[in-house]
């Protein structure tokens, strides 16, 4: 059953009840079946995030039964959600980076037109090592002539070693875990520390501006010869990983980090410690903003919808004192955090005009 819901720019509070009935009967009808629980997909790295917010949510307002909380990745997540309207699609994604002009087109495409979003936080997205081992501190360019498959373009990665990318570096060999390529901190580690690294070199800057696909191609492409290994979307996999290989780094947010402090830690950016204060005010190099996408035309749809996004957009939830900085979650600034919570308050869908 297709359902013809109205695109809204901005929805409010005064939604007529029929509407929203009308709504959950059509929700309903396209899956065949009804659907109790708020969906939501997306991020590992928000995974946790948004699982302390829905249990909270649930001793908070018994009448609604507990959300449902899955971790499939961010690109999976969004891909999820924008594949049609109706309960057998999520309600909802987490993201460890902005979405993409091309993502809200699919979503578009499949009838869901308006998302509301909302920045939960700030990660640190760090490169760390086991807690016994001693690696120094790390540059983009570090990484970028570590990892990339063609550095510079000037042939395929030699490097055995780290000294063989910088002889300050130890003589071990370059093994990094990481996440793969529909994860969002893949694109977050694309955008902080590959591209970071390549833009090093001046006529990698020059290429951009005269073959932008050449230039992705080599700034991006990550060699495949196991100097890189894919972690799969489960980050405590990781930390497993490389607290029981002290030569082997991980790549994965501060959040882990900070929850697996006994086991791991950071390996400085430029000299830069990953730390709540340093992520907090910008001057560690690798900090990203996280995300949660909703659609507005299930709000009226799916019972509790408003109450969950009123409990995420809380101070006392998202704020420095909040119980999400207890998980390692740092806080945006007080402007993006009032603008959310009126956003979370008003319904009021995401413009489009900045997106890429």
């Amino acid at each position: 059953m297709r359902m013809n819901f109205l695109p809204p720019i901005r929805v409010s509070a005064a939604f007529g009840l029929g509407l929203a009935a009308l709504l959950a009967v059509g929700l309903a009808g396209c899956s065949g079946g009804s659907r109790t629980q708020i969906r939501i997909v997306g991020s590992s790295t928000v995974y946790p995030f948004t699982t302390a917010v829905a249990e909270q949510f649930k001793r908070k307002w018994t009448e609604f039964p507990a959300p449902i909380v899955e971790s499939t990745g961010t690109g999976g997540g969004i891909k999820l959600m924008c594949a049609g309207l109706g309960a057998q699609f999520p309600d909802a994604a987490n993201a460890s980076r902005r979405i993409k002009k091309s993502e809200v087109e699919d979503c578009a495409k499949h009838g869901v037109k308006g998302l509301i979003e909302l920045q939960v936080g700030i990660d640190g997205l760090v490169i760390a090592q086991a807690r016994e081992a001693n690696f120094p501190s790390l540059t983009e360019r570090d990484v970028y002539l570590a990892l990339a498959a063609n550095p510079f373009g000037k042939g395929p990665n030699k490097a055995r070693t780290w000294r063989d990318v910088n002889p300050a570096l130890p003589d071990i060999r370059i093994e990094v875990i990481g996440p793969p390529p529909t994860s969002g901190t893949r694109d977050s580690f694309n955008e902080l520390y590959m591209l970071k690294g390549c833009n090093s070199e001046p006529a990698m800057k020059a290429l951009k501006k005269s073959d932008d696909d050449a230039h992705k191609q080599i700034c991006e492409k990550v060699r495949e010869d196991g100097a890189y290994v894919e972690g799969g979307e489960n980050d405590n996999l990781i930390v497993q990983k490389i607290s029981a290989n002290p030569q082997a780094l991980g790549v994965f947010g501060f959040s882990f980090m900070e929850e697996n402090s006994d086991r791991v830690k950071d390996v400085p950016l430029s000299g830069v410690t990953a730390t709540y204060e340093n992520i907090s005010s910008g001057s560690f190099p690798a900090a990203r903003p996280l995300y949660l996408y909703v659609k507005v035309q299930h709000v009226p749809a799916v019972r509790g919808m408003r109450e969950f996004l009123a409990e995420y957009a809380r101070e006392s939830t998202w704020g420095r004192t909040g119980y999400l900085a207890r998980k390692g979650l740092v806080a945006a600034p007080e402007a993006i955090r009032r603008a959310g919570e009126a956003t979370a308050r008003e319904l009021t869908a995401m413009d489009e005009g900045g997106l890429q």
